[in-house]
């Protein structure tokens, strides 16, 4: 339901792995943490250990790591496995990890390709940690190419992560963002030649605003209330609990805030019944230490010295 000043989105168009919304009386701020959360903050699975056994491939170890680390892993119930920091393990366990083994040799004259599809998860209950395979052939991702007598024995460990630590966890390929397609703010400045208009294009987002009125005077207060979000994922995670994750996250990251906050609001109060708090001022309209008053208080100028008003 959309309801006048309270927060709504929009689907706009909906596939396996994008989703086109908008998203309507929000703030700039709030809007722009919504898309860094969903490219940064939001766990998913990959390999983030590799132990090679045999390599006589013409790919370093590092190489060869370096791209299983990219093969996007099925990451749907990730919440049910823990971060490795948390985990009571001494390196990696069922608990805190998933492991994948991939073994592949060549002993014909032709190359030999070896694809993502070729790992083998160990102990597999779930989907959880599958790669992702989206080619009609059903091979996912090309690892590597071997000849003849080369070989691969390995054992990769995937592990829970987030984008901040790693681009690899990243379940967005990419994540579309506007606001003001008619640049009625003046964010843009557009470069031009000789007419603007003409030379840049309109933005598809245009359809759902109205066209600026060009003899309307220019509105120094305006916000932006619409913004448009195009989201791509890898497939490791469905494009809806990408954005139901970010805004989980977003929550979680404004409750400790809180917590905190009333912390210091609780160790202020407390200080104050000896004194004057450290952060010179006090939160129950006292006065502060430069006879400012407080919140709403009397200062020195008047008032006694515990913020109430003083009567003539």
């Amino acid at each position: 339901m959309d309801r006048k000043g309270e927060p709504s989105v929009i689907i706009r168009e909906a596939e396996k792995d994008h989703v086109n919304f908008m998203l309507q009386e929000v703030d700039l701020a709030m809007a722009n943490s919504l898309r860094r959360t969903m490219l940064a903050e939001v766990p998913t699975l990959s390999i983030d250990l590799v132990e090679i056994e045999v390599n006589t491939s013409v790919l370093a170890d590092e190489f060869l790591s370096h791209r299983l680390g990219l093969i996007p892993l099925d990451s749907q119930g990730i919440e049910n496995l823990l971060y490795s920091r948390d985990c009571a393990c001494d390196n990696y366990c069922v608990k805190c990890s998933v492991a994948l083994e991939l073994t592949a040799k060549c002993d014909t004259d032709s190359t030999m390709n070896v694809y993502a599809s070729d790992l083998y998860r160990l102990n597999a209950t779930s989907t959880l940690g599958k790669p992702v395979i989206r080619d009609p052939q059903g091979r996912g991702p090309l690892i590597c190419k071997l000849r003849r007598h080369q070989e691969l024995r390995l054992t990769c460990i995937a592990k829970k992560g987030i984008a901040k630590e790693h681009a690899k966890w990243s379940p967005c390929a990419a994540v579309g963002f506007e606001y003001d397609p008619w640049n009625k703010l003046k964010h843009t400045d557009y470069w031009y030649e000789v007419d603007a208009n003409e030379e840049w294009p309109k933005s598809e987002n245009c359809r759902w605003e109205e066209a600026p009125d060009p003899e309307a005077k220019f509105d120094y207060n305006a916000k932006p209330s619409k913004f448009y979000f195009d989201v791509e994922t890898v497939g490791n995670l469905p494009p809806k609990d990408v954005v139901i994750e970010s805004i989980k996250t977003l929550q979680t990251k404004l409750a400790s805030i809180a917590i905190e906050l009333n912390k210091e609001s609780v160790e202020g109060s407390n200080a104050q019944a000896g004194g004057f708090t450290t952060y010179a001022r006090n939160d129950y309209g006292g006065n502060t230490p430069s006879g400012d008053a407080g919140y709403g208080g009397a200062g020195n100028y008047g008032g006694d010295s515990f913020g109430d008003r003083s009567w003539n």
